[in-house]
């Protein structure tokens, strides 16, 4: 069910199979995801893969996807838009304390890598309160770092009409692991002048409809570990 589409009366345990809610919220960023896929790509998927564990779980409440994140690392690149680790777990707890007792946990379905020490810090801070918060990260085996063939199959799955095909292109090709150093001084731009890490050509849709059915599984065998 739709947080927002609903009024203060239904949230309550019986419009959700008679157990207290867990609250499901997507979190992106608005960043650049080279020159083929659109900024909001990690909140899209995100959002795309939180609606799908609502429409299927009970007790389920979708939240509004949070679309702003920790995006320092793509700075570099014209229209990247960044709170901060430091804001993002900041909002992260307030929004988990706003949502006791009504909600019995949250669950996070995090679509970008940089904003996992924000969500890692913000779980042991409300677990330390008695609270729950379950970060879980979009990623499945072989998926490439960022706007290469996993993330442009996706978006070929979800909203072809938004991914630019005809520019997409091979950027660093690299493991993330030996990029790091590198990024972490400089940027995505300091390894990739287009933003890529990766390769998206050959992606397709019907692979990203495959990899889009793992996530949501994924996803799904998270949601009923915090349920039970």
């Amino acid at each position: 069910m739709r947080l927002a589409d609903t009024t203060w009366p239904e949230v309550r345990p019986e419009t959700f199979g008679g157990k207290a809610p867990l609250l499901v919220v997507p979190v992106g960023a608005l960043e650049q995801h080279g020159p083929h896929l659109p900024l909001d790509t990690d909140a899209f998927i995100a959002a795309a893969v939180a609606t799908e564990v609502a429409a299927v779980r009970d007790r389920a409440a979708l939240a509004p996807t949070l679309p702003l994140g920790a995006s320092g690392e793509h700075a570099g690149f014209p229209g990247t838009l960044s709170i901060g680790a430091a804001a993002m777990h900041d909002v992260l707890v307030e929004l988990v304390r706003s949502s006791t007792p009504t909600f019995a946990a949250v669950m996070v379905i995090n679509g970008h890598g940089g904003n996992l020490e924000a969500l890692r810090s913000a779980a042991a801070l409300c677990a330390a309160e008695g609270r729950t918060l379950l970060p879980h990260p979009l990623g499945l085996p072989g998926m490439d770092a960022h706007a290469g063939r996993t993330e442009t199959s996706l978006m070929l799955h979800l909203a072809p009409t938004r991914v630019r095909l005809q520019r997409a292109a091979p950027g660093n090709t690299s493991p993330l692991r030996d990029l790091l150093p590198q990024m972490r001084a400089h940027g995505v731009r300091g390894v990739s002048p287009n933003g890529v890490l990766g390769d998206p050509t050959g992606a397709t849709a019907a692979e990203g409809a495959e990899l889009f059915a793992a996530l949501v599984q994924k996803a799904l065998t998270a949601f009923d570990g915090v349920a039970d």
